[in-house]
């Protein structure tokens, strides 16, 4: 059994499920997906992605503003809070900081990472991080907020082994995406082959970034073994011991809200 940790089901393309979101999830668990982690980009379109999911007792939510969305709904550290309130949802974020799409005076990402870093602290959740070709200052945020009292998980990784090291010292999970899969991953893959055994997930981050041999189309959760396929073949153990510690380790990193079996 697999879990995609990091999906955004409100988006996926549901034209090859006669648009229909239940024929979807039959397909995810005939694929053995057992269970999906459905990520807040934005506050607009949150209650509707809440509506979506909320009868699905295989998929958990996070809750947050994406650092690229701009003109949108800020939410303060107490709606926040508020929000996460609810079991359902185990993580705060995705949050963090993104100079790859943004560009001049970034105070504002950098006011609303902290402010998703202090509601983590308060409701103790961990953290969802994004972060892009901004890396040394999401490491000095994180510090300096004290996000190691949470920890979290550094989704669709795509730095060095030296950044992996600093954030696992900060109590974060490295998650490997469909970006491992592709030919020119090399540094990625080095970190999926020295990463301790129980520091790592896999995630699609659907519906971006479809892993080989789908790279090009629309990803879903489904396509998350070509994640854990890859991470074994690097690793030279067997995909059902990829997919079997990836799955302990989601459910260590949200404790909050489950308990392994």
């Amino acid at each position: 059994m697999f879990i995609d940790s990091h999906c955004h089901l409100d988006r996926i393309d549901l034209a090859p499920y006669q648009h229909e979101f239940a024929t979807f999830m039959v397909e995810a668990s005939q694929r053995r997906i057992e269970h999906m982690l459905c990520i807040s980009i934005d506050m607009e379109s949150y209650p509707a992605m809440v509506n979506l999911v909320n009868s699905y007792p295989t998929i958990s939510l996070s809750v947050g503003v994406h650092p690229n969305q701009q003109d949108c709904h800020e939410p303060e550290v107490e709606e926040l809070v508020n929000l996460a309130q609810i079991e359902k949802v185990v993580a705060i974020g995705e949050t963090g900081l993104d100079y790859f799409r943004s560009e001049g005076d970034l105070d504002w990402q950098h006011q609303r990472f902290r402010k998703h870093i202090q509601a983590a602290k308060i409701v103790n959740k961990p953290l969802i991080i994004h972060t892009r070709e901004a890396k040394h200052d999401t490491l000095r945020i994180l510090k300096e907020e004290g996000a190691e009292q949470v920890g979290g998980v550094i989704h669709c990784f795509t730095e060095d082994w030296e950044f992996a090291q600093q954030a696992m010292a900060l109590n974060f999970y490295i998650s490997f995406s469909g970006i491992i899969t592709f030919n020119n991953a090399k540094a990625i893959q080095e970190v999926a082959q020295k990463i301790p055994e129980d520091l790592f997930l896999i995630e699609t981050d659907s519906p971006y970034l479809a892993p080989n041999p789908k790279r090009g189309r629309p990803n879903y959760p489904t396509y998350v073994p070509y994640v854990a396929a890859k991470i074994a073949e690097l690793r030279g153990v067997p995909i059902e011991q990829i997919a079997a510690t990836s799955t302990a380790n989601f459910y260590r990193l949200f404790s909050n809200a489950y308990r392994c079996s």
